[in-house]
């Protein structure tokens, strides 16, 4: 017979038995049992006494054990509150992320919302797949699609259902690749990267120019390429200062970014998540949009029907009503965002007033693109 003792550190236990209790669990039809040891002091946590045959030691080391810590580690990340972290200079200052989206509650294409979770899940599967086949464990996507889409909240969603801290990346205050690179190699395991509106972060000529993309000033409109100035603005001028002594033109390039995302930087960590959301994908350069950069285009589009009774869920907890009818008729004619009919349920708690309401919205929504139409 042989025996192993775990004991967990730290104050959140994840794992317990009373003093002297014991239990037999089987794993691939070998029994496998479990006793509480109380320990010498009064600080000191019990240990848990692990018992098994001695020619299942193989077993118990190379498969059951590992089982048993993964599951602990999932359980650990459930019960621990997430941080989103912003970079200030070369580090990151985190706080709380008390966002509340779920998958369950996303008013989202059910189809698309199907494929995410099932390609989230399917990722954090394969850490030997990928070891096997020489690749970093990363996993890239891109949403994209008009504002009010529901794209930050889908990112919401996303680190809610992985347990994964967010890493929200502002290249505006990124001043050079260096700096670039020790931010992204102080990212740990099991994070989100998220760079918002990544059309805005660098200009859209395409890496086969000869002179590299960079960073565009602030919120220069995307029209505004490097090399441009906008309209009274003198040569050697910059148009915005900034006042911890960073240039309005960046040394960020897009090269940099990209060797982080696949090249040798990128194998720095692993199980790493990374998003990048736009509101213009035209406006991309494709060396962004390539596989193994955003492995998975996601649409965020107008309000549909499923994703409308998702919000009328979420608000007066209706699955029905009277007016779902000529919801869905007005819904198929009319291009509204799910932020806009969101926008209309809240305006009151009454369900009947908040549909009333929706409905003359929509109305309103479609006589004028009609008259667009004619004009």
């Amino acid at each position: 017979m042989s025996r192993i003792c775990l004991s967990g550190g730290g104050s959140r236990k994840v794992m317990s038995m009373d003093g002297g209790d014991s239990m037999t669990d089987v794993f691939e039809g070998v029994h496998f049992r479990w006793k509480s040891v109380a320990q010498d002091g009064r600080h000191t946590p019990d240990s848990l006494e692990l018992s098994f045959d001695t020619e299942h030691t193989d077993m118990a080391l190379g498969r059951y054990i590992p089982s048993i810590t993964a599951v602990l580690e999932q359980a650990r990340c459930r019960n621990c509150p997430l941080k989103i972290f912003m970079n200030e200079g070369m580090s990151w200052r985190g706080i709380s992320h008390q966002h509340p989206a779920t998958f369950d509650t996303l008013a989202m294409d059910p189809p698309t919302k199907l494929a995410v979770v099932a390609d989230l899940d399917r990722f954090l599967k394969r850490k030997e797949y990928y070891r096997r086949i020489g690749k970093a464990w990363k996993r890239g996507y891109l949403l994209y699609g008009p504002p009010g889409t529901g794209k930050s909240s889908l990112v919401a969603a996303v680190a809610n259902h992985l347990r994964f801290n967010l890493y929200d990346l502002d290249l505006s205050q990124v001043c050079y690749n260096g700096t670039l690179q020790q931010l992204l190699i102080g990212m740990p395991n099991k994070s989100i990267l998220v760079i918002e509106d990544i059309d805005c972060c660098f200009s859209a000529t395409s890496r086969d120019r000869k002179t590299p993309a960079r960073t565009q000033v602030g919120n220069k409109p995307a029209h505004i390429q490097d090399g441009d100035k906008p309209a009274g603005t003198q040569d050697g001028d910059d148009a915005d200062d900034d006042p911890d002594g960073c240039s309005s033109r960046q040394n960020i390039t897009l090269s940099g970014l990209l060797n982080f995302i696949d090249g040798l930087w990128s194998t720095s960590g692993e199980e790493r998540i990374i998003i990048f959301t736009t509101n213009y994908k035209d406006r991309l350069d494709p060396a962004l949009l390539r596989p193994g950069r955003m492995d998975m285009h996601i649409y965020m589009g107008f309000c549909c029907w499923e994703a409308f009774k998702t919000l009328a869920r979420n608000y007066f907890l209706v699955d029905d009503h009277a007016l779902f009818q000529e919801i869905q008729g007005l819904l198929a004619e009319v291009e509204v965002t799910p932020a806009e009919v969101s926008e209309m349920l809240l305006r009151d708690e009454d369900v009947d007033v908040a549909l009333q309401g929706l409905v003359e919205f929509l109305t309103e929504k479609k006589r004028g693109e009609k008259n667009a139409g004619e004009a």
